[in-house]
This record gives structure tokens, C-alpha cells and sequence, in this order.
């Protein structure tokens, strides 16, 4: 590939990098209440500048989105994929009802989506090496808190009072009743999100979120040690951070 060939490649991934995150700006006198009504976390003692990351849910507790939430001097940023973000903002609106609260929504700052344009692979490896989970387009609204690891990461609250889904997430943590769980593997070749986990002939999970070959799947809690692949592709069992010690 010739010289100005690798430049715009590269420029490219940088536009594409800058496009990929939006930010929901959430301002008005009701801002706080109106988040608190609707996200899993708690923003009650979030200061401006200091940022979380939280989920959206549909009534029946499936996630809907994931937002890392920074509180600023007038509101709150919530930055999520370009490609949800319109459509977030306009159910968002279905739920303002006399709340005093505006919705716009502009491309995210490296500070509010946590990646850096010019290292987005990177940044994209990191976050899913932490066991951090990423929920696209295609993955809305088919997963709860809980199978991706949100409760064990701080982005629900079982204690702040009601949200859109809460009954239902709170049901799944008081019983103790998720069987099935975000896991980190490293695939022998690369796999795509949605792709199916096997055990054997029988499909167990899905792909979730994949780069290079490190990938995250959401799978049940008692298959991390069985042998499982990917259209016949070898995967192999990483711990999370967080997990470390359980």
C-alpha cells in the first residue's frame, strides 16, 4: 500500500473513532430526578466531572443501553454508540411526561466516552479485557443487568428506589438467580459478535463483544470450564479482573 494509501486508512479509522461515541446532553431543573427515575445507578452523589457507568432497561429489565454518565455544572452527559443515540433520546422523551428536562445530543469528548480517537482499537481491547461490556445496535434490549455483569461492576443499584426495569433486576439479585454471565475468552481465530457458543453441538451463548481475538461472551455461570468454541474455533477461558478471586 503506498504512503498516502496507509493515510487514508488512518484517517479514516480516526473519523470513524470520532464518530462512533455521541453524548445525550441532559439539562433542566428535574434533570437528576428524571435519571434517577430511568438509569440502574445511583447519580445522587455524582460530582461534576466525575463520570459511571449505568444502564437503561425496557420494562421487562433488558438492556436497552450503556451510558457512562459524567455530571457537569448543569446537567449530566450520557455517552453511548453514535448508532443508538437518536433513538434513545426519543424513548427517553416518551417517559418526560411535565418533567423540566431538555435532550440534545452531540458527538462525545474523549473525557465522556473514555476512548481515544487516534488508539480506538485499543481502547476497545482495554475496555473488554476489564470485562467491561459494550451493547451495539444488535445487541439492545437481549440481555439483563446481571448477565453482563453490571451489578458487579457498580453500575446498579439495588437501594436508590424505582426505575424503568427495577423490579425485575432487583428480583434476579435478591434470588440470586442469574445463571448466566458476562466471561472473557481468547479464541484460536477471530470470532464476530453473535456469533453462538457451543458446548459441544449444542448452542449455550452468544458472543457479545469481540477484538482480535480476545472476545466476551455471555454464557452460563456453570460452562467457564467446559470445553466451548465457536463454529468449530477453540475457546479458551480469561480471567476478569474482578473475578480474580472467586
Amino acid at each position: 500500500m503506498s504512503r498516502s494509501g496507509f493515510e487514508t486508512l488512518r484517517y479514516n479509522r480516526i473519523n470513524m473513532a470520532k464518530d462512533l461515541y455521541s453524548s445525550i446532553v441532559v439539562q433542566g431543573a428535574d434533570a437528576l430526578e428524571f435519571l434517577q427515575g430511568q438509569l440502574t445507578a445511583d447519580l445522587a452523589g455524582l460530582l461534576p466531572g466525575q463520570s459511571l457507568l449505568s444502564a437503561w432497561c425496557n420494562p421487562k429489565g433488558r438492556v436497552i443501553c450503556l451510558l457512562r454518565v459524567t455530571a457537569t455544572g448543569s446537567g449530566y452527559t450520557l455517552a453511548l454508540p453514535t448508532e443508538l443515540a437518536d433513538d434513545v433520546v426519543k424513548r427517553l422523551t416518551l417517559f418526560r411526561f411535565r418533567s423540566k428536562v431538555e435532550f440534545t445530543v452531540r458527538p462525545a469528548t474523549e473525557a465522556e466516552s473514555g476512548i481515544d480517537p487516534d488508539a480506538i482499537e485499543a481502547g476497545l481491547l482495554q475496555r473488554l479485557r476489564d470485562g467491561i461490556p459494550e451493547i451495539w445496535r444488535a445487541q439492545s434490549e437481549k440481555f439483563t443487568p446481571h448477565m453482563l455483569n453490571l451489578d458487579l461492576l457498580g453500575a446498579v443499584s439495588f437501594d436508590k428506589g424505582c426505575y424503568t426495569g427495577q423490579e425485575v433486576v432487583a428480583r434476579t439479585h435478591y434470588r440470586g438467580s442469574s445463571r448466566r454471565r458476562l466471561l472473557r475468552f481468547v479464541s484460536t481465530s477471530p470470532v464476530r459478535p453473535g456469533d453462538k457458543v457451543a458446548d459441544g453441538e449444542r448452542d449455550i451463548g452468544e458472543v457479545l463483544n469481540a477484538v482480535g481475538n480476545d472476545l466476551l461472551a455471555v454464557v452460563p455461570v456453570d460452562k467457564s470450564g467446559a470445553e466451548l468454541s465457536v463454529s468449530g474455533i477453540i475457546l479458551s477461558n480469561r480471567p476478569l479482573p474482578y473475578l480474580k478471586e472467586e
